[in-house]
């Protein structure tokens, strides 16, 4: 028997269910799943889940330009941690990603500091180079409403050429659905003023519209929030979803205040039971963190100067697998929407245990609950709207085989790369 670099062993998810196997891994791909192999190193984990390394298709890592927030070495410590294995950046950094030198500028600061594989989004705004941001870009990222940043495009009829160049890329445009016409912009004194501002028509109309206004492009909504806006994502050929463990768990109702301050806004209880229910039903591709920090003296301004955004990245896999654990949602949906699917929208190979993917694995022990608790976790902005909720962080991770954490330390290198090209 032909010896494996690295192999690792455990009860491994693999083609849709759990088997006790070995998965053989070289040159940081997986090459061999079997009952037996023999690896130069081997870990054995026993009963313990092995599944695929998650996929954070929407984070916000701050980095250039708002790095007191957080950054790419801070950011993604926090997803590895989560059992997060490649994370998916946003453009609207300062200066954003609009342009192909700002776009590999950025790319040499998350090289350089990244703890996990990652992709950078583009920023859609008129003029832009779309066929040479492609060549770059994980996807584009349309922003319809003003939101953190300054990529906001009120009208889609001023970027009609663009959609048709990021059509012909074949490059995903994920689009922040909010229509900025219906924005209302009153006085904001708490989560009820904020949801009365941006209301579920102001999501809803911005999805029609959008899926319009973009019928060559594969469509990608993110963070769906309002009841309203399932239908019309549902069976939809080139349109992709995504949904926020916030949009799913909180409500306006969270006493929580400016900490449960985000965009597109916490909505009414039937709004987050509708969203929850669908996601069980399987309606959503993608479950995504929106990773969005703010210091907590940011957060602490008065209400309607208090910036959007919460963190996620390192909190959203342990509470989804405490919903496992609970029953309220399978473990096959827990790996299609947070491990495969991400991997298969965009074009990359990961999140399956299956030959030729990238070996990246978290190990999950069902039985080790915790309490999550912002002291323990990695984030630079120090805090959590989900202190005191309970999760299962993962045991161990590996990234492209190189095991990373283990029992809640760090025990590997900086290894992260870009994941395309």
């Amino acid at each position: 028997m032909k010896k494996m670099e690295v192999v690792v062993e455990g009860s491994c998810y693999v083609s849709g269910r759990l088997e006790r196997c070995c998965v053989g891994i070289e040159d940081g791909k997986i090459a061999k799943i079997a009952k037996l192999l023999e690896g130069d190193k081997e870990y054995h984990f026993g009963s313990k889940l092995i599944l695929p390394g998650a996929t954070d298709a929407h984070v916000h890592f701050r980095d250039p330009g708002m790095t007191q927030k957080e950054d790419f070495a801070t950011g993604s410590l926090a997803a590895l941690y989560g059992g997060v294995t490649c994370v998916f950046d946003m453009p609207n950094t300062r200066p954003p990603t609009t342009t192909v030198a700002a776009m590999r500028d950025k790319k040499k600061i998350a090289s350089a500091k990244s703890m996990v594989d990652f992709g950078l989004f583009a920023g859609v705004r008129p003029g832009m180079d779309a066929a040479g941001l492609a060549k770059e870009s994980i996807g584009f990222k349309l922003y319809m409403a003003s939101t953190t940043g300054e990529l906001l495009v009120p009208s889609l009829e001023t970027i009609n050429g663009e959609i048709s160049a990021i059509a012909s890329t074949g490059k995903v445009l994920a689009v922040h659905a909010e229509d900025e016409s219906m924005r209302k912009k009153e006085i904001e004194k708490d989560l009820e003023d904020h949801l009365r501002n941006r209301s579920n028509d102001c999501e809803r109309i911005a999805i029609r519209k959008v899926k319009e206004a973009a019928k060559g492009c594969r469509l990608h909504i993110c963070h769906v929030s309002a009841k309203s806006s399932i239908p019309l994502i549902e069976r939809v050929p080139n349109l992709t979803s995504e949904v926020t463990p916030q949009h799913v768990l909180l409500d306006v109702s969270s006493r929580l205040g400016k900490l449960a301050k985000v965009n597109p806004p916490l909505r009414k209880r039937e709004d987050r039971h509708a969203l929850f229910q669908a996601l069980k039903e399987g309606t959503f591709d993608i479950i995504a963190s929106d990773h969005a920090p703010h210091t907590i003296d940011e957060k602490h301004e008065d209400f309607d100067y208090a910036p959007t955004g919460m963190p996620g990245v390192e909190t959203m896999v342990p509470m989804m697998l405490q919903h496992v654990k609970d029953k309220h949602l399978e473990l096959s949906g827990f790996v299609r929407m947070l491990c495969e699917r991400p991997g298969e929208i965009y074009g990359i190979r990961k999140g399956k245990i299956a030959v030729g993917y990238d070996a990246d694995l978290m190990v999950v022990d069902a039985s080790a609950g915790t309490i999550i608790r912002a002291d323990n976790l990695h984030s630079k902005c120090g805090w959590t709207a989900f202190e005191g909720v309970s999760g299962i962080f993962p045991h161990a991770v590996f990234l492209r085989g190189q095991l990373m954490i283990e029992n809640g330390g760090q025990v590997g290198e900086r290894a992260g790369r870009d994941v395309v090209g």
